[in-house]
């Protein structure tokens, strides 16, 4: 596995000029700064607007940064060298409706210099893997969106890439076929493929990606492991059998019941515990066990990343974990 970063980007900025008489000037990335691992599923959020699209370009060698560096395994990413190994399923893509799903790979092959071997062994296992090989032989413009979708993912994956470039890949696709993509980034990343995911689903990022970065205005104002990000601080989720009440009122605001989530087993109740520090809970979980209280789970509480997401864009979210970095 290479030993430079998939992804490595530096102080990058963008600037775009319009206008001839009264020049206007629209920042669209704002020295940002990121690294993406080989063999991680990163994932990049932000709102409409945020820069994520000019940063997947210049990476891409579509368009050049004002200012900064951006490189793929080292390799500048000016430097058409560093696509060499590179797939891209971009979100509004087309293919001629006239010709097969077959087809259209073969061609997109060649153009990506894939070989004729390469293809007719390759191209087959593709369309199987993604859930096209009963429509192989059928025309695109019978394909619905998801198939079209399904379609692009293996173009994407035809010459082998060691980095792919995913744009909502799983936009128009149903629920099974949602789940059959996200088995597909499992195998890939098995496969030590690093993918590069930029998705408004979040649900779907907080199943497969390892890492994300938050863009907004052109700045990066997040990033790191969705467990560390959406972590609520000092606050634990803890089920256990009945605390007497004069427990409860000893432990005062750090141990409260909570009707989130009633556990299945009519014995057990779910608590909240909230705790500055690992010896202050296990204070409190020492103080329930010796009033005889068993404990039958205790595990940090976390946000939903869309929760997360939505506190951070919105600016209300707190300090803590989301320095930007």
């Amino acid at each position: 596995m290479p030993s430079s970063p998939a992804v490595a980007v530096t102080d990058l900025s963008k600037t775009y000029h319009s206008g001839w008489i009264r020049q206007e000037h629209v920042q669209a990335l704002d020295d940002v700064t990121l690294s993406v691992e080989p063999g991680t599923v990163f994932g990049l959020l932000g709102p409409n607007g945020a820069g994520k699209s000019t940063l997947v370009k210049i990476l891409l060698g579509v368009v050049h940064a004002s200012s900064g560096t951006a490189a793929l395994f080292g390799t500048p990413s000016t430097n058409p060298a560093a696509r060499r190994h590179i797939g891209f399923l971009p979100e509004d893509h087309h293919f001629p409706g006239f010709l097969s799903g077959e087809r259209v790979l073969h061609i997109y092959g060649r153009m990506a210099n894939v070989d004729a071997e390469t293809r007719s062994a390759r191209i087959p296992e593709l369309l199987d893997r993604v859930g096209l090989a009963g429509r192989r032989a059928s025309k695109v413009q019978s394909y619905s969106k998801g198939m079209m979708q399904r379609l692009g993912l293996a173009q994407a994956l035809l010459g082998d890439p060691e980095l792919l470039f995913l744009d909502e890949p799983t936009d128009g696709v149903d629920p099974v076929g949602r789940r059959d993509i996200r088995d597909l980034l499992v195998w890939l990343q098995e496969q030590g493929t690093t993918v590069f995911l930029n998705s408004h689903l979040l649900s779907e990022v907080e199943k497969v990606c390892d890492r994300i970065a938050i863009l907004q205005d052109g700045a990066i104002v997040r990033q790191g492991s969705i467990h560390e990000l959406t972590a609520v601080e000092r606050v634990y989720d803890v089920v256990t059998t009945r605390i007497p009440p004069t427990v409860l009122e000893n432990l005062g605001e750090a141990l409260r019941p909570t009707e989130d989530g009633a556990p299945s087993d009519p014995s057990l109740s779910r608590y909240r515990v909230r705790a500055d520090n690992r010896a202050a809970l296990n204070a409190v979980l020492d103080r329930l066990r010796t009033a005889n209280v068993e404990i039958e789970s205790v595990r940090p509480l976390r946000q939903t990343l869309e929760d997360y997401f939505i506190d951070v864009v919105g600016g209300t979210s707190p300090p803590a974990n989301g320095a930007p970095s």
